[in-house]
């Protein structure tokens, strides 16, 4: 009875750990997936190959040679719309993620923006993530991920909920001329270099609740209306808040009001 008991237990444990082993998903039947207007939801997976959500390699056939827009005053921004929801969940991408590309040979510049939902919980990015200039209609969740290389967050506009909390960035981390329409949470988040938040805009209130600074914070000119939760936030170096707003008050004074 005790080996029928000893064998039920391991077949048990293999089952077990086949069902939370991940998966290896190709970053290309994925980016089908998207272009037939599929959503997208995967777990407990590994990407392989790199995620280029402009779809770039496919516009660039089909462009004008660099002097002929670049002769006519014309726009080098290729713009790619996702319309159908994005998600990933524990996934681990071994690849860039790209969002946008600046491509030095063409000229041209291709961006990726989001009309639906954009979750991507609980991921590791090992290679880039990119998304410099890209729109996000509906509501995005990065919580609880980590960025251990290159990423960008430039000039991005959140439109809706937003959260960013439990998130680490290994590498510096720039969310320079950004815009979060609602409320965004950072807390408990991870900076291991330095962070830019310069000229950035929170319309709605912007948490840092024990979030941690390891090296240099610019907050230059960034505008806050509504809640600035810096609870237990901690910064490692120095912190630049030179033409900061607090609901109209400079950041000294709101700390002097606060306390």
């Amino acid at each position: 009875m005790k080996h029928k008991i000893t064998l039920l237990s391991f077949c048990f444990f293999l089952i077990t750990s086949f069902a939370f082993a991940q998966k290896t998903v190709d970053a290309s039947s994925i980016l089908q997936d998207l272009k037939k207007g599929k959503n997208v939801s995967l777990q407990n997976a590994t990407i392989t190959g790199v995620l280029d959500l402009t779809y770039m390699d496919e516009a660039l056939p089909n462009l004008p040679k660099r002097k002929r827009w670049w002769n006519n005053n014309g726009s080098n921004e290729i713009k790619k719309l996702i319309e159908s929801k994005v998600s990933f969940v524990n996934c681990t991408f071994e690849d860039d993620v790209l969002a946008y590309i600046p491509d030095e040979d063409s000229g041209y510049t291709f961006i990726a923006s989001f009309e639906d939902e954009v979750i991507f919980k609980d991921c590791v990015f090992e290679q880039k993530a990119m998304f410099k200039y890209s729109k996000f209609e509906k509501n995005t969740d990065f919580s609880g991920s980590k960025f251990e290389r290159d990423n960008t967050f430039k000039y991005a506009k959140f439109d809706r909920n937003i959260s960013f909390s439990n998130t680490t960035f290994n590498e510096p981390a720039t969310f320079k001329y950004a815009k979060f329409n609602r409320n965004v949470s950072f807390a408990n988040s991870i900076f291991k270099e330095t962070t830019t938040f310069k000229y950035t805009k929170f319309s709605d209130g912007v948490s840092f609740n024990n979030t941690k600074f390891e090296e240099d914070l610019n907050l230059k000119y960034t505008q806050v209306t509504g809640e600035f939760n810096i609870k237990n936030m901690n910064v490692g170096y120095d912190i630049d808040t030179k033409y900061t707003k607090i609901n109209g008050r400079s950041f000294s004074k709101h700390l002097m009001s606060n306390n």
